[in-house]
């Protein structure tokens, strides 16, 4: 199968063994999975993916890759490719929809809207095992940033309150066609458990983290000052003069759950 990769989907299909027999690899899928694949391209996570479980179910939004997919999967096991923007895929009701607990969700993400991806996915978090992404580098740097690095965000805040952010390896651009720009990295994430999870309402935590990190030069209490005063900020053992990249996750937490006096 060799496609013509379309810009418009921002599509590189990775082809060197090796690091598909990495990625496969870290997934190690087993029969009993419900495996889920965001963007199977080609197919060269897809059918090794497929091989090992018996089953995978595809997301994949290019119609021109789809009967090629089906062909080649009839003699290695149960393909189900469902034609979808996955930003739309509620994976909740999948998961309900097929009598499982969870799924498994792998990918290699468009790069242009891999961060709605991730938030996307992290909005079913309870409804997923793990997920095995392959990412820019510079994407997964920033996921597993910690603070006070300078590529410290909300992005690394969001998904860390969420899973366990894991960065396993890299990959060079000469292993796509067409080669990226940019080197690439494996992650993997595992949704925390019920009692790890956090318990801010979201929609506030996600406005004090947006907030915060605007402007991340400016401190908290000038950063935040739509939301609640540098009062507020201190009950939440937080320093006002403090800036969001030095900020542990857990404290944009207890910056969410503060009541600020016109919520009263």
């Amino acid at each position: 199968m060799s496609a013509r990769p379309k810009k418009s989907f921002g599509q590189h299909f990775l082809h060197e063994r090796r690091y598909i027999e990495r990625i496969v690899a870290a997934i190690s899928p087993r029969p009993d999975d419900f495996l889920v694949e965001i963007g199977p391209g080609e197919g060269a996570l897809t059918f090794p993916l497929l091989a090992a479980a018996g089953k995978l179910t595809a997301i994949e939004l290019d119609t021109d890759l789809i009967p090629e997919l089906n062909a080649r999967a009839a003699d290695i096991g149960s393909l189900t490719i469902v034609h979808a923007d996955v930003l739309k895929v509620d994976f909740t009701a999948m998961a309900h929809r097929e009598g499982v607990s969870r799924l498994r969700i792998a990918g290699n993400l468009p790069y242009y809207i891999s961060s709605p991806i991730l938030f996307h996915c992290v909005a079913h978090a309870a409804a997923i095992t793990d997920m095995h992404f392959m990412l820019q580098k510079e994407v997964v740097d920033r996921m597993a940033a910690e603070p006070g690095s300078k590529v410290y965000g909300r992005l690394s805040v969001m998904l860390q309150l969420a899973c366990r952010v894991e960065p396993l390896f890299d990959v060079p651009p000469g292993a796509f066609r067409p080669p990226p720009k940019v080197d690439s990295s494996v992650v993997r994430l595992i949704p925390l458990s019920p009692d790890e999870r956090h318990d801010a309402d979201p929609a506030r935590l996600h406005a004090v983290v947006k907030a915060a990190f605007a402007q991340r030069r400016k401190t908290l209490s000038n950063a935040l000052r739509q939301l609640m005063d540098a009062e507020a900020i201190r009950s939440a053992d937080v320093d006002p003069k403090a800036r969001a990249e030095t900020l542990a996750p857990a404290d944009f937490v207890r910056l969410a759950k503060v009541q600020v006096a016109s919520e009263r």
